[in-house]
């Protein structure tokens, strides 16, 4: 009887699902977590550290990091063999059974499954922060603030699916689009997952602007540096600092604040600037653009702990022709092709309009 009901259709996707979650979860050096969260909490009754607020928070914070990791891997496992289970009862006893409902409940632990690997890619520990993601217009004039005003709404249009997303700083071009934005994107994993967006965009279209309809080749580039909650690490000197104030006009829309006390900081030694235009108040402005500079500052530091890093930034090139992580290419034909996984894909409307992880989780994968 068990290997005729092993062998229904149904039956062989729960075990083969089953095998390949506990492989994953196996991956996660299970046992590991286990050990030390027993460790952990046998720490956290000691009495000895009870009283101690510091001490007690850092075990309280790793524990949940612990936690985070492992109990979503557990919980999967029980409801797939509750449902495995309940599947086999129906079986063996010729029970009549809603084969949808079985079949609905299974496609719910495979797309929660799918989540679960995509978060096996993060090994960072800044990967689940909320991050800030910089465009900058590059070689092109007008053609890359219109470019740069397209990946603005892309990145919009993504970061509203799965995150909150605030724009910190909104500068337009001169006729069209916009010089540079930052927006700072709040959700589990953000930093992590539009990390792989970081590097130069290519466009290339029949031009807009063009009266003889010639073919345009424009850049933009895209910085993403991770929240740092704890930003008591990044000490700024504020003899440093230049700061000055504007006014800030925006395109409109949800998006984009227009204010009288948008606030510009230029970090002096490392020349890195920032400006802040979502708040009302300018003190509230600077509080986030000196938060976003503690960010940029601290994103550096990890650049140049990490070889690869390191080495990438030390060969930094400029944002025009062969410098591009990815190709949009709207004439002669529609593509876009991501130069780092070779991952192409011929919908470009719908890359536009945010469905861009694709080439996230490829590019995730490969690193």
């Amino acid at each position: 009887m068990k290997n005729s009901f092993e062998n229904t259709p149904l039956m062989k996707e729960f075990i083969s699902l089953e095998k390949k979650i506990k492989e994953d979860f196996d991956c996660i050096d299970s046992k590991e977590i286990e050990q030390k969260l027993f460790i952990l909490k046998q720490r956290q009754q000691d009495e000895s550290i009870y009283n101690d607020f510091e001490k007690l928070t850092k075990i309280n914070i790793e524990i949940n990091q612990l936690e985070n990791k492992i109990n979503p891997w557990l919980e999967i496992i029980h409801k797939l063999a509750e449902s495995k289970e309940l599947l086999s009862l129906y079986l063996i006893e010729n029970e009549s059974f809603s084969e949808e409902e079985i079949s609905s409940e299974l496609e719910q632990i495979k797309s929660q499954y799918q989540f679960l690997k995509t978060l096996l890619l993060f090994n960072n520990k800044e990967d689940n922060s909320n991050c800030y993601l910089t465009i900058q217009s590059g070689a092109g004039g007008t053609e890359a603030c219109d470019w740069a005003m397209m990946l603005f709404r892309m990145y919009c249009r993504y970061a509203e699916k799965k995150f909150k997303l605030i724009v910190e700083e909104f500068h337009g071009g001169e006729e069209v689009g916009i010089k540079n934005a930052t927006v700072f994107i709040e959700g589990n994993y953000a930093y992590g997952f539009m990390k792989a967006e970081m590097g130069v965009h290519r466009l290339v279209r029949i031009s807009p602007f063009d009266a003889a309809k010639k073919r345009h080749t424009s850049f933009a580039s895209i910085t993403v540096s991770p929240e740092i909650k704890n930003d008591s690490e990044i000490i700024i000197n504020p003899t440093d600092l230049k700061i000055d104030t504007f006014r800030a006009s925006g395109a409109g829309g949800q998006h984009v604040n227009t204010t009288d006390s948008a606030v510009r900081i230029t970090h002096v030694p490392s020349g890195i600037v920032v400006s802040c235009q979502a708040q009302r108040s300018q003190h509230q402005n600077k509080e986030r653009a000196i938060k976003m500079l503690k960010s940029k500052l601290y994103d550096l530091e990890l650049q140049e702990k990490r070889k690869q890093a390191a080495e990438k930034q030390a060969k930094k090139k400029k944002i025009e022709w062969g410098s591009q992580i990815r190709s949009y290419i709207f004439h002669p034909y529609q593509m876009v092709k991501d130069h780092r996984t070779d991952l192409q894909i011929n919908d470009i409307k719908k890359v536009m309009d945010g469905e861009i992880e694709n080439f996230i989780l490829e590019w995730l994968k490969k690193n």
